[in-house]
């Protein structure tokens, strides 16, 4: 695979949309932060993201271990032709980092990376939620998304620096080469039953505490 480099920096401040009154579901009010602007000059990266982006649900997004959101540009070309939608691209899933040449088979938990002046780490994939099915009234997209695979990561921020579009992203250590992105979605999938696979999962060091949490329920 070539060079991963990012192609674009987003950002963006929670939001409140829809129709505090709607009786379609679909319409109805909430709040969210997955609207990204793309970032041209360089900024800053801190232990708990980009300055100046915001969550709005800060129990399931955010914090150390996700600070920052990557998303493979490539996988646009897919929900284009999967989706009725000439619009979705880059910023869709609320991506802070658009990455080219990466993907979930290609990216493993705890690769440590240099972007720039900083250091980032994989601590997860990003388990799929509704509000990319709310932003584009497609009903099922959480379930599109988690089928096919493409989640995207999220890293933690090991040193703090400033980034830009276009830097690439270089591979510094690769600790847990068998613990690809792919490889977790697939154990956290509900139609897969490898219950060994998961008690390895739970005892991988780098791998985000909410991660195990979800696999140690499902494992009881």
């Amino acid at each position: 695979m070539q060079q991963p480099f990012l192609q674009k920096i987003l950002t963006g401040k929670v939001r409140t949309i829809g129709e505090a009154h709607a009786t379609n579901p679909m319409d109805k009010q909430w709040e969210t932060g997955m609207f990204k602007h793309e970032v041209n000059e360089p900024i800053w990266l801190s232990k708990t993201g980009l300055v100046g982006d915001e969550v709005a649900d800060t129990k399931n997004h955010g914090g150390l271990e996700k600070a920052i959101f990557a998303y493979p540009i490539e996988h646009y070309d897919y929900w284009r032709e999967d989706l009725p939608i000439d619009t979705i691209g880059i910023g869709a899933m609320g991506e802070n980092l658009a990455v080219k040449n990466m993907e979930e088979a290609s990216v493993c938990i705890g690769d440590i990376y240099q972007l720039g002046e900083t250091v980032i780490q994989v601590s997860q994939p990003r388990k799929p939620c509704w509000k990319p099915g709310r932003r584009y009234f497609v009903p099922d997209f959480v379930l599109r998304i988690k089928n096919t695979g493409r989640t995207g990561w999220y890293y933690r921020v090991l040193q703090e620096g400033e980034v830009k579009a276009g830097l690439e992203l270089t591979l510094v250590e690769r600790p847990v080469p068998k613990w690809t992105i792919a490889a977790c979605n697939d154990v956290l999938n509900v139609y897969k039953d490898d219950l060994d696979a998961a008690r390895e999962l739970v005892d991988c060091e780098l791998l985000a505490d909410a991660w195990k949490h979800s696999l140690k329920k499902r494992l009881k």
